[in-house]
C-alpha cells in the first residue's frame, strides 16, 4: 500500500459513495486472515493501516488466560506488500459490489406501490424482464395481461408490487394487472389528484377488458369526473393508451349506497335501487330494454359494479319484478337450464352462446328436486272431472244418470215410441214396416 492506493480509494469514495473507513476496515480484516495462513504467524494479531501514507503493519499479540494483551510486537512479513496488494484488490472490488447492491436495494425498497418505466429486454413463457436503468425488474406471467404482447425494445409502464433482497442484488417484481397501476396512471395525468382536490375512492378492474373508478371532489367548484376525463377526453385517453385499449368508466362517488350503486352501473339507466342491509344485497330495477346493458357482456358490468361498491348486485327488469310481485312464474327467454361443471344451474340461450348464471340473467333458477307439472303444461282440453261437471248444463247432467237404450226394457221402449209419435196420428215405426 502507498499513497497512490489511498488516492484510488478516495476516487472510489466519490464515485461509488463508499467511505474510505469501510474499505480500510474490510481490507484490514482480510489482511489478518491472509497473515494467519503463514506458517510463522502468531495466534493473535491485528493489522494497522496508516491513512496518510498507506503503510501496513502486522502487530502480533500475546494474551493471558483472561484474554488481556500481555505483549505486542511488529511481525510484518518481508513480502507482505505483495500479499497486501492482491488482497486489497479483491476486498475493494467485493466491497464495491456489495455497496452497489445495497444502494440499489435502498433506492427501490420504499417504492412498493410506485410506477416505473422500463424497456423490455427479454420475454418468455415464465416472465418478462424490464430494464430500469441500473436494475432490472421482473414481470411474472401471473402479473401479465392476457391479451398484451410485449415486444423487445418497447417501453412499458409497470406497478411495483414487491422488492426482494437477494445475494445477487435487489429483485424488483412489477405488475401490469394490479388496480394500483390505473390509480398511478391517473395521478400522472390528473394534477388535481396529486393536489388532493380530486380523490380516487374505489377501483374495480378486470385487466385487459374494463375498469371502473369512483372519484370524489373536495372542492364543490371542481367536477371530479370532468377533471379525470380532461378536455375532449385527453386525460383519460392517455391512460387508455397506456393500458393498451382497456376501457375505463369514471363514475362519481356517493356516500348513499343506493345512489352509488345506481351510478356504478353506468352506462345503464337504473329505475330504482333497493338496499337490503341484512343480506348485503342491492336489488336493482331497470327497464326491460336496459337489462342486457346493465348486466354487461358475460355479466362484466354487474361484477365490476359489485366490486366497486362492495354490495352484492341483483339486477331485475321491470317485467320480472311485476311477475314476482304478482306471484307468477318467470318467463324465460328462449333456452334451457343446464348444469355446469360445478354442479350449478345456468341458463343456456337457444342457438348457442355462453351460459350465464341465474343472477346474471335476472332469472330465478328452478328447483331441480321439484317434480310438479303446472296446469299450463297439461294437454289441451284435459280437465278434472269436477271441472267438466260444473261446465255442463243441468239437463245433460240429469241425462247422464238415466238408463241407456240398450239397458231399457221392451215395455219402456214401446212407451217411449208412443210418446215420440207425431200428434197427427202417424203410425209407429213397427206399423209402417208391417204395411210395407
Amino acid at each position: 500500500m502507498n499513497s497512490e492506493m489511498m488516492e484510488a480509494l478516495e476516487n472510489i469514495e466519490r464515485e461509488k459513495g463508499i467511505s474510505i473507513e469501510l474499505m480500510l476496515e474490510a481490507l484490514a480484516n482480510a489482511l489478518v486472515t491472509a497473515y494467519k495462513r503463514l506458517p510463522t504467524s502468531a495466534e493473535e494479531a491485528l493489522v494497522e493501516i496508516d491513512v496518510e501514507t498507506g503503510d501496513i503493519k502486522v502487530i502480533a499479540q500475546e494474551l493471558d488466560e483472561e484474554g488481556n494483551v500481555t505483549r505486542e510486537w511488529d511481525d510484518t512479513p518481508d513480502d507482505f506488500g505483495r500479499i497486501a496488494a492482491q488482497t486489497a484488490k479483491q476486498v475493494i472490488l467485493q466491497r464495491i459490489r456489495e455497496a452497489e447492491r445495497e444502494m440499489k436495494y435502498e433506492e427501490y425498497a420504499g417504492r412498493e406501490g410506485d410506477i416505473v418505466t422500463g424497456i423490455i429486454q427479454q420475454s418468455d413463457a415464465r416472465y418478462t424482464l424490464l430494464d430500469l436503468g441500473r436494475v432490472e425488474a421482473l414481470l411474472p406471467q401471473a402479473e401479465q395481461v392476457q391479451n398484451e404482447r410485449y415486444e423487445h425494445g418497447s417501453r412499458l409502464k409497470a406497478y411495483i408490487v414487491e422488492v426482494r433482497k437477494t445475494a445477487k442484488g435487489p429483485q424488483i417484481v412489477v405488475s401490469r394487472t394490479h388496480p394500483g397501476l390505473v390509480k398511478r396512471l391517473f395521478e400522472l395525468e390528473v394534477p388535481e389528484i396529486v393536489d388532493g382536490v380530486v380523490e380516487l375512492k374505489a377501483i374495480a378492474r378486470e385487466p385487459g377488458h374494463r375498469t371502473k373508478i369512483a372519484v370524489a371532489s373536495n372542492d364543490h367548484n371542481v367536477d371530479p369526473v370532468g377533471a379525470c376525463v380532461g378536455a375532449r377526453g385527453s386525460r383519460v385517453r392517455m391512460v387508455v393508451n397506456e393500458l393498451r385499449g382497456e376501457k375505463v368508466d369514471i363514475v362519481p362517488y356517493s356516500d348513499e349506497p343506493s345512489d352509488f350503486v345506481q351510478k356504478a352501473l353506468a352506462p345503464a339507466r337504473v329505475r330504482e335501487v333497493r338496499i337490503h342491509t341484512d343480506t348485503g344485497t342491492a336489488e336493482v330495477i331497470v327497464p326491460d330494454f336496459q337489462l342486457s346493458l346493465a348486466i354487461g357482456k358475460e355479466g362484466q358490468n354487474a361484477r365490476l359494479a359489485a366490486r366497486l361498491t362492495g354490495w352484492r348486485v341483483d339486477i331485475k327488469s321491470e317485467t320480472q319484478l311485476q311477475e314476482e310481485e304478482a306471484g307468477g312464474g318467470v318467463e324465460y327467454a328462449e333456452g334451457e337450464w343446464v348444469q355446469n361443471e360445478a354442479g350449478e344451474l345456468v341458463w343456456q340461450p337457444a342457438g348457442g352462446g355462453e351460459a350465464i348464471s341465474a343472477a346474471a340473467a335476472g332469472y330465478a333458477a328452478p328447483d331441480p328436486t321439484a317434480d310438479v307439472v303446472a296446469d299450463a303444461e297439461k294437454p289441451d282440453g284435459e280437465k278434472p272431472a269436477d271441472e267438466n261437471a260444473d261446465d255442463k248444463p243441468a239437463e245433460e247432467t240429469a241425462a247422464a244418470g238415466a238408463a241407456t237404450p240398450e239397458e231399457a226394457t221392451p215395455e219402456e221402449e214401446v212407451a217411449r215410441d208412443q210418446e215420440a209419435a207425431p200428434e197427427n196420428g202417424a203410425a209407429p215405426k213397427e206399423e209402417e214396416e208391417q204395411n210395407a
